[in-house]
């Protein structure tokens, strides 16, 4: 393998826009705002919050904080967002999901209002993205993919691109991005005939990893001068993090491999705060 496509140096890329965009707003008086909603202890839900909190910090953003018992009430977790919505000091929203399975998450996720939903998961908001409008917030980690691309000079345009898995969270808003940079798509996923999938795989430019399950793509499913980006977070036997592509006899076939950790789920957080900094910019009169 040529390249390791490591996300570190496409986030301190996004990192250094963001701190050349934030003083602007600071003579406003504006300090750009993210309130985290979390419901419940989740360990995971919590690393990502602190995650999440420090990163703001670093780059001069403000985090705010709005922790839920895990037996809230729907009525009541909906309220809190609806609050946080009609708060013009803050500019943005993540709500950590999944939510406990005695709320209706659909309708929870459903109130965010899209100017603050800034990862994309209400349905106005992914109706936007499908529709090819410029005004709301793509899927972090969906962007993240492209974003990679882009900062190591990868060519979009014309490629023929395979995603792996067709989740509203990555697979399918991904496909709708790529296709937007004029991009050739092909979906593959679970009902996909593993002989269909290995040879479209083969045969693309590109492939996007994004199934959930380790070992998804292997070696005998690329070919060499392929580029791969690995969306996959998963924990083999030992519990040690993996993506979804059998790393090394992958890297020795293809030319370049996004690692997992320290590929796109570098760049995810960054670019939530590069959304909440376009998000208070927005509201500059």
């Amino acid at each position: 393998m040529e390249k390791l496509l490591k996300g570190k140096d496409a986030a301190d890329a996004i990192n250094q826009g963001i701190l050349k965009r934030t003083p602007a707003l600071y003579e406003k008086g504006i300090v750009p705002t993210l309130a985290i909603v979390r419901v419940g202890e989740n360990p995971s839900d919590i690393a990502y919050e602190n995650g999440a909190v420090k990163k703001a910090k670093t780059l001069g953003l403000q985090p705010e904080k709005f922790i839920c018992p895990a037996d809230i009430a729907q009525e009541d977790l909906i309220e809190v967002i609806k609050a946080i919505n009609n708060d013009e000091k803050i500019h943005g929203i993540l709500l950590l999901q999944p939510l406990p399975k005695s709320i209706d998450a659909d309708a929870v996720r459903n109130t965010l209002c899209p100017e603050k939903d800034l990862d994309c998961i209400s349905d106005a908001s992914l109706a936007r993205l499908f529709l090819g409008q410029e005004e709301g917030f793509s899927p972090c980690t969906a962007e993240a993919c492209i974003e990679i691309l882009k900062h190591y000079r990868i060519e979009i345009k014309g490629k023929k691109i395979v995603v792996i898995g067709r989740s509203m969270v990555i697979g399918r808003p991904v496909a709708m991005m790529l296709l937007k940079e004029n991009a050739t798509i092909t979906i593959c996923h679970t009902k996909t005939p593993p002989e269909d999938m290995r040879a479209i795989c083969k045969s693309a430019d590109i492939i996007i990893a994004a199934a959930g399950h380790a070992g998804t793509l292997t070696a005998d499913m690329v070919s060499s001068g392929q580029v791969i980006i690995d969306v996959g977070i998963n924990f083999n036997e030992e519990g040690k993090m993996c993506g979804d592509v059998d790393f090394e006899p992958v890297s020795d076939i293809v030319s370049a491999l996004t690692p997992v950790p320290g590929g796109v789920g570098s760049v995810t957080t960054t670019l939530l705060m590069k959304h909440l900094v376009e998000a208070a910019e927005r509201t500059v009169k």
